[in-house]
């Protein structure tokens, strides 16, 4: 049976994503349990296997842009891209905004979007509820004026056109070649891409716990070979072919165009699909991506024996579960991804906006947990106020007089 471009483009991603579903499942690959770790114990293992997964997208990108096996230019279009990662319009306050809501979501959440969908495929029923919500938050920021009027009717005056600083769009070489005025903006970003994708690899293999723990070595070399995998499929020649479909060409949520692995719109998109009446010429890239990583999970959990059901355990934890799936949703989608969206499809293309979310997931994720860390060790002396202050004081983003709880 001859398959048209579009099926091709979709079960590409859904083997690709079956494959990160077990490698995650087995290695623990968490990028919550990555600040966790950090913030927690100090333990920097998997939070170097995220970094080497970044490294190796951003080293797989370069090659894939050398030899002319992706176009990436697509990614600066809002027609040939999903999301544009590179545009003009550096919206840095939907980018901070987001990263710090889904950050807060993904840790009240147990875990991000690609980690809700493992926990899903190893038999955990409370993340279907965080997948729901997820689902909610990010149809609400997608489908309806929800998005607009709460968070970018205000955020737009401060979006900031890079064009005016000589550069073509917000990638860091185009950046540092307008602003330095470098005469070809694409070996600014070869140079720029080859020295952070080996900066990140020497830290990363620099620990030897890290070098010792196949799980973190093998679940981020897997993790960036999988995001890599998927510009290629969507910016490569299938991809390119893809843009031609003209089935899919005026269908908003399932427009074809260059993208890689995310988990936060495809929840959206999920939600649009059902209630539109099961549509096929509705099914997503990112759907498809996210079914694979729930079938990888459950196979790797089915042939292992740890399928494992897990319910809430308190009315308290539901709640938490619910409240964090939704953030997800809405941090997601208006920090243009999520821990794997942005945290490494999107820096993969060197855009600055992703770094910026980036960093912000990883703060919100990092003051939740302290903020909740202070809440449990002092119980009923500790007040949300003061463990925030006490939680930033630690961060040195106030002075450690302010605080009224002892550091821990």
């Amino acid at each position: 049976m001859d398959l048209s471009t579009t099926q091709e483009v979709l079960l590409g991603g859904l083997g690709l994503a079956v494959i990160m579903g077990a490698a995650v499942n087995k290695t623990n690959f968490c990028t919550m349990g990555a600040v966790s770790d950090w913030i927690n114990i100090g333990d920097t293992g998997r939070i170097r296997a995220w970094m080497f997964a970044v490294a190796i997208a951003i080293a797989g990108v370069l090659i894939l842009q050398w030899t002319g096996q992706a176009d990436m230019s697509m990614v600066a279009s809002g027609s040939k891209s999903f999301p544009p990662y590179l545009t003009s319009s550096l919206a840095w306050p939907r980018y901070l905004v987001g990263g710090f809501l889904f950050g807060v979501g993904m840790t009240l959440g147990s875990g991000c979007g690609n980690k809700t969908m493992v926990r899903i495929g190893g038999g955990n029923i409370k993340s279907i509820f965080v997948f729901a919500m997820m689902g909610l938050g990010a149809y609400l920021m997608m489908y309806t004026n929800f998005g607009y009027y709460v968070f970018l009717k205000w955020m737009m005056p401060f979006f900031v056109d890079v064009t005016r600083f000589g550069a073509n769009n917000q990638g860091i070489g185009s950046i540092v070649s307008g602003v330095f005025g470098i005469h070809s903006a694409t070996v600014a970003g070869y140079v720029v891409g080859v020295l952070l994708s080996l900066a990140l690899i020497i830290w990363a293999l620099k620990s030897r716990d890290f070098r010792n723990n196949r799980d973190n070595v093998m679940g981020g070399l897997i993790v960036g070979l999988v995001i890599v995998g998927g510009w290629w499929l969507t910016a490569g020649p299938i991809g390119q072919h893809w843009l031609s479909d003209v089935e899919f060409m005026n269908t908003p949520p399932a427009a074809p165009g260059a993208q890689s692995f995310t988990f936060v719109s495809p929840s959206g998109q999920a939600l649009y699909f059902l209630s539109d009446g099961f549509k096929s010429k509705l099914v997503t890239f990112g759907m498809m991506v996210a079914t694979g990583v729930v079938a990888g999970s459950f196979l790797y959990a089915l042939f292992t024996r740890k399928l494992r059901l897990e319910w809430f355990s308190s009315a308290n934890d539901f709640m938490r579960h619910i409240a964090g799936g939704f953030l997800m949703g809405v941090g997601g989608v208006l920090g243009m991804g999520c821990s794997i969206g942005q945290g490494i499809t999107g820096v993969s293309t060197l855009a600055l906006g992703s770094y910026m979310t980036l960093i912000s997931i990883i703060f919100g994720s990092a003051l939740t947990m302290k903020i909740e860390y202070y809440r449990m060790i002092y119980d009923d002396e500790a007040n949300f106020m003061s463990a925030l202050v006490a939680s930033l004081a630690d961060f040195h983003l106030l002075p450690s007089r302010m605080r009224k709880l002892e550091a821990v």
